[in-house]
């Protein structure tokens, strides 16, 4: 099935919250605990909060057929928030072509991303490279992650 991409709308905010919940939930379980999961990607989510969070950034979904299948945003300044995909539709393609996108809009010279340690990969794979290893805290659970930069031009 073709993938295509569209700038993100406000009607999507429920699909991309469903969708970071059971990514964070199923992909990202390996190489977190259930506590980080949970602290991460908590079950019930604020959706006006949500939509908000996307507000003043550029973000794209994925679709197939009708389907969101992964989402990623970048602000102004070149950070990289959320780089998402479906859990059955890794390793296909749609990450790239979500970075892809991303890193085209960005009109900083650089592009940096707080990256897991299952996505660190990805990144690297991408020229990333690692700044600094840090921990993280969400919900008073502490979360390992990779401060990584890009050089665009």
């Amino acid at each position: 099935m073709e993938t295509t991409l569209r700038e993100y709308r406000s009607d999507d905010s429920q699909e991309t919250a469903a969708l970071f919940y059971e990514t964070v939930h199923s992909v990202n379980l390996g190489d977190y605990d259930q506590a980080q999961v949970d602290a991460w990607a908590p079950r019930d989510r604020d959706l006006d909060e949500w939509d908000r969070s996307f507000k003043g950034k550029r973000a794209f979904v994925a679709i197939e057929g009708k389907r969101i299948v992964g989402f990623g945003d970048v602000d102004v300044s070149g950070y990289l928030d959320r780089l998402y995909v479906r859990r059955d539709r890794q390793r296909r393609g749609i990450a790239t072509s979500l970075c892809d996108a991303l890193e085209s809009v960005v009109e900083s010279a650089t592009i940096t991303t707080c990256a897991s340690i299952t996505a660190k990969p990805f990144f690297e794979g991408r020229g990333f490279r690692v700044v600094k290893r840090q921990e993280v805290e969400r919900q008073g659970i502490r979360l390992v992650n990779f401060v990584m930069v890009k050089r665009l031009r």
